[in-house]
């Protein structure tokens, strides 16, 4: 009979110890408060932080545009990569037009070399970017040495797709490819275009493009602030300016609107390049304005209006 009395004491004990263990353990876990009520209680989970939302931005997506025309293509550097994404056919060209001269303008400052620029050589280079003048381009260019201009552009900016017109090299009948124009546009926006006593002059330029695309009064006068920077949201827009050069001309050899936009900030450079018919109701240069801003507006992220998610800790019981 002894060892059975033996056995039930010590289950005995093991009993009234876990009764008074059970109180402790979960006064460890419960903070000391003692017991919560039949069951457990509730574990105290830290608060979590607020979530930062992400900077607005234009980064690569999908895009689609109702477009008729010849060629419509687009392309995306990401400034702090150097990723370039974009439409399938992003290596396909189009003639610069008055895209380009941002880069003739560039390359006329850093061969000063430290030299003074002259009011007259001031003034054409004012011009050539906010009023998109054809005639100060051209005197730019020409003291440039003309076509050894592009030649630069293609090897400092590391153009792929980029050639030159065989005839006179004429700058406005360049043929570039969106991912190259991204890559202009980078090559302008990091100093290497115009060095770096006259980037952030150009970039101001740019920046301060005037006229719609409508306000074409002439060769000397031809408004340039359109496209790309109406389509972007005002959470990019106020976080600095926006520097643009467009080009646009309707080249009767093809019958088309030859259109391209070209925009440049600190985190990236997006261009839209295209051609359509130069006839029919919707076909103006505004048609084309209106696509290089949808493209834009479709790119922005996050979208505008768009809710930020925050994710929900659970709050789990012991």
């Amino acid at each position: 009979m002894r060892p059975r009395v033996t056995m039930v004491l010590a289950i005995v004990a093991v009993l009234i110890g876990g009764g008074m263990l059970v109180p402790a353990a979960y006064a460890k876990f419960s903070g000391g408060e003692g017991l919560g009520g039949i069951g457990g209680g509730v574990a105290q989970v830290p608060t979590p932080a607020p979530t930062t939302p992400p900077e607005p931005t234009l980064a690569a997506g999908p895009v689609s545009v109702n477009f008729n025309g010849k060629f419509f293509s687009w392309a995306l550097m990401d400034r702090k990569t150097g990723k370039i994404s974009g439409a399938p056919n992003m290596a396909s060209t189009n003639s610069t037009e008055s895209m380009i001269k941002a880069w003739i303008v560039s390359d006329y400052l850093r061969q000063l070399n430290g030299k003074p620029l002259s009011a007259e050589r001031k003034k054409q280079a004012v011009t050539a970017i906010r009023d998109s003048n054809d005639l100060s381009a051209e005197a730019l260019y020409n003291a440039g040495g003309r076509k050894p201009v592009l030649t630069r552009l293609i090897k400092m900016c590391k153009l792929t797709d980029t050639k030159i017109e065989p005839t006179r090299a004429k700058w406005a009948y360049t043929q570039m490819s969106p991912r190259d124009a991204v890559r202009m546009g980078d090559c302008i926006g990091d100093g290497t275009a115009a060095g770096p006593k006259w980037t952030k002059w150009v970039l101001n330029e740019m920046a301060n493009v005037r006229g719609g695309v409508k306000d074409q009064k002439s060769e000397t006068v031809q408004g340039g602030h359109w496209g790309i920077v109406d389509g972007l949201p005002a959470s990019i827009t106020s976080q600095g300016p926006v520097s643009i050069k467009n080009g646009f001309t309707m080249l009767w050899a093809d019958g088309q609107w030859h259109v391209n936009c070209l925009a440049v900030t600190d985190d990236w450079t997006l261009a839209v390049m295209m051609r359509y018919p130069g006839a029919g109701d919707t076909k103006t240069p505004s048609y084309g304005a209106k696509v290089c801003a949808s493209v834009a507006t479709q790119l922005a992220t996050p979208q505008p209006g768009a809710a930020l998610k925050v994710p929900q800790q659970p709050v789990g019981k012991l």
